[in-house]
């Protein structure tokens, strides 16, 4: 009886408690993210199906094998039920042979490596549609977002336009970190002098949160900055406000930049060094070994 009373308290206080929780992980705003999501939801479903009847079981056979009951069966002697046998180990091997089916196919349809097919469900990525480059650097304790292609780079604030593909190049300046936005896609790992990669796509307009997952110093509690997902014409206004209204980026200002800074705010920048990145990438934004064209 003691068992049931402290289940009836749990609940009640899990439910007020989950009640407060934006589980943004499971309500995202990226179609990748919305897969990922729905693996966690199934995933979790198929190891239900063991974890509740075994709970349940063990609570039945608790109460009804009690030692008060004496209508209960008594049964010394017994030691085997091939039936009972082959349901527990029948149950856990299909429920482990569905689970690795759904990983096997998760793990690569949702490589982040992997150029995207669809923008979201039962809509499949335009014929000739060139991908949003946004380089990631992650820098004590801030972060730098380059669009090579634009040629404009931002502090701490990120857009892209909705149902646009995007493909991140990511990397750090000195410890490693990790890149997350949870309402467009999974974690993916910030090293220096390596590059990772991540393919996603927003679905709806808004201000979405991202942040550092991987702990890296004083300053990473504030490593947070906004991910904006606007319609194509929002999107131009915000790139043209930062060329109107930055200033250039090149080898003396990243310098500066990437000395340790905390709660930085948003800067704009008109301009960026073509090879930046590279450079960064490759170690080599450092005084004396930096050159004209970015090389070491």
């Amino acid at each position: 009886m003691a068992t049931f009373k402290i289940i009836r308290g749990v609940l009640p206080a899990t439910t007020v408690l989950m009640s407060g929780c934006d589980l943004v992980v499971l309500h995202p705003a990226g179609d990748v993210a919305a897969q990922q999501g729905h693996l966690i939801v199934v995933s979790t479903i198929l190891m239900l199906l063991i974890v509740v009847p075994v709970i349940a079981l063990t609570l039945i056979f608790a109460w009804r094998y009690r030692q008060s009951n004496r209508t209960a069966t008594y049964q010394p002697d017994w030691d085997h039920s091939t039936g009972l046998e082959l349901l527990i180990w029948a149950a856990p091997l299909l429920i482990i042979i569905a689970l690795g089916a759904v990983t096997w196919i998760s793990t690569h349809t949702l490589d982040p490596y992997r150029p995207l097919r669809e923008l979201s469900a039962h809509r499949n990525v335009p014929a000739g549609t060139k991908p949003l480059t946004v380089e990631v650097v992650a820098l004590d304790w801030k972060w730098l977002f380059i669009y090579p292609d634009l040629g404009v780079a931002f502090v701490n604030e990120l857009a892209a336009p909705v149902d646009v593909p995007i493909r991140f190049k990511i990397t750090a300046s000195s410890v490693m970190n990790s890149f997350f936005i949870p309402a467009l896609a999974g974690q993916i790992y910030a090293m220096p002098g390596m590059q990772t990669e991540l393919n996603a796509v927003i679905n709806h307009p808004g201000a979405y949160e991202g942040f550092s997952a991987n702990y890296s110093g004083a300053g990473f509690s504030g490593m947070h900055f906004k991910f904006r997902g606007m319609s194509a014409a929002d999107f131009e206004r915000w790139v043209q406000h930062a060329r109107d209204a930055g200033s250039p980026l090149g080898g003396d200002v990243y310098r500066e930049l990437v000395k340790p800074s905390e709660r930085d705010p948003v800067r704009l920048y008109s301009s960026v060094d073509p090879g930046l990145y590279d450079a960064i990438l490759n170690q080599c934004v450092t005084p004396g070994t930096l050159t004209k064209d970015h090389s070491c």
